[in-house]
């Protein structure tokens, strides 16, 4: 349910106008709102609490067994993993995702390009396989190695859901629906964070997964992802067009310009796109150089080891 502000009934919007579900649109948008229009009432942000819980409670069960968890990832699934999500779906922003389409491109961007990276970087599988018993270990064990799991994580597969999703939404009647439908809105956010994890799980993700690509594929495949934010952005600046149809005008908003607004949206999109894309791959490198220096250093003490035998052949008995 939309949250209104009080203040709405001051304002120039007609108290007719409705958003999705049938709630009132908001007042004018401005940065004090994204902290006073905040909801905590939806199923998105009590699953968003259930799983920082979880996620927590796995890493108290292995500090029990004096087991170490890097703080880092811990600080990456818990800030800018559910941090973010909860920054768009739970704060004053959430209020105007229907009313403003420039909202809804910082929620798309977020929820399946910011939050999945550094979820995947929490590696909460890998904390869930060290803290379950015998058996719900072998459940989730045999869920990541699924016949399903194997086809949606292969990277390919996981790249054309990533790039078509969004083409599919915006350009067909899909979005407006989504618009009319709360629940449809809610589920379009819950499958942009599904999507994301689906792709950057498998070239970022520190979890064990099947079938994992070398790291110069894994770049390359992240250098083709560049290109599509540029498109889809500037396809949505240039059209002529109004996504969503007629709900945009439908809302008379005194305070912002359909068409304008749709500008900033394929700006946001553009912009932030090629942000985050060039940020995910210095993220790849840095991966990729320390797992050459890992592999350097088994080397290392694999000749060590082998050089030692060998003089211990060597000399006297």
């Amino acid at each position: 349910m939309l949250h209104v502000d009080p203040i709405f009934a001051a304002t120039s919007v007609a108290p007719s106008t409705l958003a999705a579900g049938g709630e009132a649109v908001p007042p004018p948008f401005t940065v004090a709102r994204v902290f006073t229009e905040t909801r905590l009432d939806s199923w998105l942000a009590l699953g968003l609490v259930v799983v920082a819980g979880l996620y927590l409670y796995g890493v108290y069960r292995l500090r029990l067994r004096g087991h170490r968890w890097p703080v880092i990832r811990t600080v990456a699934f818990l800030g800018p993993g559910l941090g973010s999500i909860a920054l768009v779906t739970a704060s004053g922003l959430e209020a105007y995702d229907t009313a403003l389409l420039s909202v809804h491109m910082v929620q798309h961007m977020v929820l399946s390009m910011v939050a999945p990276i550094f979820l995947a970087l929490g590696a909460p599988v890998t904390l869930a396989l060290r803290t379950l018993s015998l058996r719900p270990r072998k459940r989730l064990l045999a869920i990541v190695h699924s016949r399903i799991a194997k086809v949606y994580s292969f990277p390919l597969v996981a790249f054309a859901i990533f790039v078509a999703n969004p083409f599919v939404l915006y350009f067909t009647d899909l979005y407006r629906y989504t618009l009319q439908h709360e629940w449809a809105h809610e589920l379009v956010h819950a499958h942009f964070i599904m999507t994301g994890c689906v792709f950057f799980w498998p070239l970022l993700g520190l979890d064990p997964l099947p079938g994992r690509w070398p790291y110069p594929a894994r770049a390359l495949l992240m250098l083709l992802s560049v290109p599509f934010h540029t498109v889809l952005g500037l396809t949505i600046m240039q059209s002529t067009t109004l996504f969503g149809g007629d709900w945009y005008p439908s809302l008379h908003l005194s305070w912002s310009n359909p068409w304008n607004d749709q500008v900033v949206a394929g700006g946001v999109l553009w912009a932030g796109g090629e942000f985050v894309s060039v940020t995910m791959l210095a993220v790849l490198v840095v991966q990729w150089v320390k797992q050459s220096e890992r592999e350097a250093r088994r080397v290392d003490r694999e000749l060590d080891r082998q050089e030692a035998l060998q003089r211990a052949a060597e000399s006297p008995a």
